[in-house]
């Protein structure tokens, strides 16, 4: 299926509090961080400036992306009074040192983190602000007891956790409500579906579903890996590993066959997957060149019937071989904190 200019990109809600954002993001990250080298700063310009004029105006970052370099872009891209018209999402948590990462969620890291965002945005306020991940040395109720202030003083509107447990995400919700939940999604990526899904619909919570294509599994199929530029990190990926790559080609090329029989490329029809999960589902594909953003639009225009969900479902998940990431970096699965009652308030 070629991507319409004349597709019209839904709006949705994410959460309980009124916030609006289009049914469909863009994941700014590896313009400048992870996957290969940073891209050209005008052309990335172009494309978000691109992607808000199609209707894509959930922009998707982090202080982790660069470090920084990233929200500077996001920031430069929002100047001229393009700022009023998109969703501004950014993450603290995450940080960088001597080759090593870390996670933070004490209260004094959560504010010095969103006041650098803030700078860097060149923003007043942040729409949507993550914990990029969970530091497991403090209680949730912590970190989103902080977060709580700096909504009551306007510098954020909403708060979302990424890679969070069911567990996790109550306690957090406890304090203040919880807009979105970011987790990895897709059809190879289903493991969420079990209790955190569940647990965001019967609280409210809106889902942002990243990396909805496989990291670009579902655009390119195994050929991926041979054309990924110098120091991307999905080469040290499991699923990307030649033992594991041979079983996941087979995965691609029965999504490609029903593509082909539906009239849309792979990627196309994995991300139609995602967009039928509900309207409470917003996925953020990431994307460096103008066609690829204009071919994700086209996913909207996929219909699958219950039928063809059924059959994707059938073989997707079960048939993939790999963990999705290596070891150091944590995810739902390591979320959990201490009780409250353990903190030494200081």
């Amino acid at each position: 299926m070629a991507a319409s200019e004349e597709v019209k990109v839904p709006r949705i809600k994410l959460g309980s509090q009124g916030f609006e954002v289009s049914a469909q993001g863009l994941g700014c990250m590896g313009m400048s961080a992870f996957y290969g080298p940073p891209k050209p700063e005008p052309d990335m310009i172009k494309l978000i400036h691109h992607a808000i004029c199609r209707g894509i105006t959930h922009l998707d970052t982090s202080d982790i992306y660069g470090p920084h370099t990233n929200e500077i872009l996001i920031g430069k891209a929002l100047k001229e009074g393009i700022r009023a018209k998109v969703e501004l999402a950014t993450k603290f948590a995450i940080s960088y040192q001597d080759e090593k990462f870390d996670v933070r969620g004490d209260p004094a890291y959560v504010r010095a983190c969103c006041e650098a965002s803030l700078k860097r945005l060149d923003v007043d306020c942040i729409d949507l602000y993550y914990q990029h991940r969970i530091d497991t040395r403090v209680p949730i109720e912590v970190t989103i007891g902080e977060l709580k202030k700096l909504v009551e003083e306007g510098k954020i509107k909403y708060i979302g956790l990424s890679e969070a447990s069911a567990s996790t995400i109550r306690r957090a919700h406890a304090v203040h409500p919880i807009t979105a939940v970011q987790l990895e999604w897709s059809l190879w990526t289903r493991d969420v579906e079990e209790e955190i899904i569940p647990t965001c619909r019967e609280l409210g919570i809106g889902i942002v579903a990243y990396s909805p294509l496989g990291r670009g599994f579902f655009s390119s199929g195994p050929k991926l890996i041979e054309n990924l530029a110098e120091g991307d990190y999905r080469k040290d990926m499991p699923r990307f590993q030649a033992e594991n790559l041979e079983q996941n080609k087979n995965l691609y090329e029965r999504v490609n066959a029903i593509a082909s029989r539906k009239g849309c490329t792979p990627s196309q029809l994995a991300l139609a997957w995602v967009h039928h999960q509900g309207n409470d589902v917003c996925p953020i594909p990431g994307t460096t060149k103008i066609e690829n953003l204009n071919q994700n639009i086209g996913a909207l225009s996929v219909k699958l019937s219950a039928e063809e969900m059924a059959e994707l479902e059938s073989f997707a998940s079960a048939g993939v071989k790999g963990d999705r990431y290596g070891p150091g970096l944590g995810t739902w699965q390591t979320s959990e904190t201490p009780p409250l009652s353990t903190w030494k308030r200081t």
